[in-house]
């Protein structure tokens, strides 16, 4: 056992490097879809952006599990979900569909994807300390986070890669579903509706069992069919977000009722 009496030893804990290192590995995956989008490899470029998304979603699970939060760390995040979820996408769909837009048009929309994606992670770091979150207080986001973001701008591709639909065949017709996709994508990254997060989601203890299996499969079904699996997972993630905005207004309604009722002031 350590003698609390001795000096500290100086210098950087380890476990206060493994969640940066994890950031890292996202930022370098968002770095390498780039890199295969440039040869052509559009599958394996969409690949490293899904593997950007999961290492995303597990650094700060480990950095809270290690205790190795730091403000370093939050910066870092933000700056390889940037790249990852913002720059990376922006040059795939220009290489692989928008391109094609007439007048220059398609890099402009391909941008405003890489913008939002700049703009939501500014107002997320900006609101980190704030104490009037009315979203946050009742467990739900504030618009798409950016790597659902990123999911939704890049299906397309998912669709390309599981049916190979012969009307992507057509450029023109390629750039337009494209830049409609880019351009909500891009609205939902930016905008102040409410959406589900893991906080807001609450299931009855009768249901446990069933998720896991349900949890299993899914893992079974994204690696044996990982397209249509991610098909099915924007498409289920865009149809819930109008009950996402419903069940909000609902739960802030019930909360006025029963502040007014109690003499209490709900959140706004």
């Amino acid at each position: 056992m350590i003698d609390p009496r001795l000096p500290r030893r100086q210098g950087i804990s380890l476990r206060a490097l493994v969640p940066n290192a994890v950031t890292v590995l996202a930022l370098c995956c968002g770095l390498t879809s780039v890199r295969f989008a440039m040869s052509g490899e559009w599958e394996k470029a969409v690949l490293a952006i899904v593997l950007a998304g999961v290492l995303d979603g597990i650094d700060g699970r480990i950095a809270r599990l290690l205790k190795g939060t730091s403000r370093f760390g939050a910066e870092l995040d933000s700056l390889s979900d940037v790249t990852a979820f913002g720059v990376a996408p922006t040059l795939i769909l220009y290489l692989w569909a928008l391109q094609y837009l007439p007048g220059g048009w398609g890099w402009v929309i391909a941008l405003s994807n890489a913008i939002a994606c700049a703009l939501r992670l500014a107002r997320f770091n900006a609101q980190i300390d704030a104490e009037d979150q009315p979203h946050k207080k009742l467990g739900y986001l504030t618009g798409i986070p950016a790597p659902v973001g990123a999911g939704l701008t890049l299906a397309p591709l998912y669709v390309q890669f599981w049916l190979e639909p012969a009307v992507f065949e057509d450029t023109a017709v390629r750039a337009s579903i494209v830049a409609v996709t880019a351009l909500m994508s891009a609205f939902l990254m930016v905008s102040s509706l409410p959406s589900f997060s893991w906080g807001s989601l609450r299931l009855r203890r009768s249901w446990r069992l069933p998720a896991l299996a349900g949890v299993g499969l899914f893992a079974g079904a994204l690696f044996s069919n990982p397209w249509a699996t991610l098909t099915v997972v924007v498409t289920v993630y865009a149809a819930l977000l109008p009950f996402s905005v419903s069940s909000y207004r609902r739960l802030q309604a019930r909360l006025r009722a029963t502040g007014t009722a109690e003499g209490i002031q709900p959140p706004p």
